[in-house]
């Protein structure tokens, strides 16, 4: 990043100046009118976006890139800039500068989203799956990712890219094709890495080891499980393949069918003040609460698992500490808009028994 900043001089100054009115917020920039991306408010939030990506091609996360970086910024050490495809990393800066080049056919831009489109090719292991950090972070980072659906909005970005579809019709043909067999090889990881019962076909974890490809732990509070959440984006990757083979056909209904046996019942998550007026969740018993899922299941068992920072297990959510019951998502409805009409849809779509 230093060597492309020592010649930004007048066009970060353009940057502030036009950015310094943005109505648009940082997590909206991939849902706003298509004209909007010709706008000057588009093209001044596109230069600065440049501005924060690394010489590999990619971006960090969790960065709000609306506005030029700061010299807080600029002063972390290089390892805080890492390029990552965790939180919409990598993936949203694509989607968004893909959404300007449509609209404007800018060549600089154009140059800056291959940079990163290349970089999400490289970032790819052999064995088809991706890893959190790219070049690699020594840790859990370097497990195959599904963790809040990192590998679904890579394999997700790809797919449409190789399929010509909006905002990726201006990809070149080369870049088209390499898309094309990153796919193939993600999907090839995800029918790899499914978890079998007693020979059945179930879910995945949120990661997986990526030499042994078994499911491994990340944070404290995400351990080798069954995911309630990441599974639901992985089926609907392999929905989208147009020409099923029986493989995926066989871990599609294997997937629904754990969703189906899983359900937590007789439960609703309330959130609610606590007695200091803080922000905390409950689950509250409820005969008549629609069915929700919990994130993390045991493997062997398929029981609901809550789990706080310090690592030890529970079976009732009430029993984690407030911070992570009112700071993560461990119940809700993830699969149900899949069984209820995706899953459907799909099993009409290729006429299946």
């Amino acid at each position: 990043m230093p060597r492309r900043l020592q010649a930004v001089g007048l066009a970060l100054f353009l940057v502030v100046a036009l950015t310094a009115g943005a109505a648009v917020r940082w997590n909206a920039i991939a849902r706003q009118p298509a004209e909007w991306y010709a706008s000057a408010e588009a093209r001044a939030l596109a230069a600065s976006i440049l501005l924060y990506q690394a010489s590999e091609g990619g971006w960090t996360k969790n960065t709000d890139m609306s506005a030029p970086p700061s010299a807080a910024y600029l002063a972390l050490k290089p390892g805080a800039h890492a390029p990552t495809i965790d939180n919409g990393g990598t993936t949203t800066q694509l989607q968004f500068l893909a959404l300007v080049i449509t609209a404007t056919g800018d060549a600089t831009l154009r140059a800056a989203f291959e940079r990163g489109f290349d970089y999400l090719l490289a970032a790819q292991y052999a064995n088809g799956g991706w890893p959190q950090f790219y070049p690699l972070v020594k840790g859990y980072y370097t497990h195959i990712t599904y963790n809040d659906n990192a590998m679904v909005n890579v394999l997700t970005l790809l797919r449409a890219t190789a399929q010509g579809k909006a905002p990726y019709a201006f990809v070149d043909e080369a870049r088209r094709a390499k898309a094309a067999a990153a796919v193939e090889r993600g999907i090839a990881c995800i029918l790899r890495t499914q978890v079998k019962q007693g020979g059945k076909l179930t879910a995945w974890c949120a990661q997986h080891d990526e030499t042994t490809f078994a499911p491994a732990w990340a944070r404290n509070f995400e351990p080798p499980s069954l995911s309630g959440m990441e599974s639901v984006g992985l089926v609907r990757i392999l929905l989208g393949v147009e020409n099923p083979s029986p493989e995926i056909i066989a871990a599609v209904e294997g997937a629904v069918a754990w969703f189906r046996a899983v359900p937590v019942r007789g439960l609703r998550v309330d959130t609610a003040p606590g007695t200091d007026g803080k922000k905390d969740r409950h689950a509250v018993a409820d005969p008549a609460a629609p069915l929700l899922w919990a994130r993390f299941y045991e493997l062997e068992t398929n029981r609901p698992i809550f789990i706080g920072r310090d690592k030890v297990i529970h079976y009732d959510y009430n029993e984690i500490e407030r911070e992570r019951r009112a700071g993560y998502s461990y119940l809700s409805d993830w699969p149900a808009t899949l069984l209820e009409k995706d899953y459907p849809r799909w099993r009409a779509k290729h006429k299946l028994p």
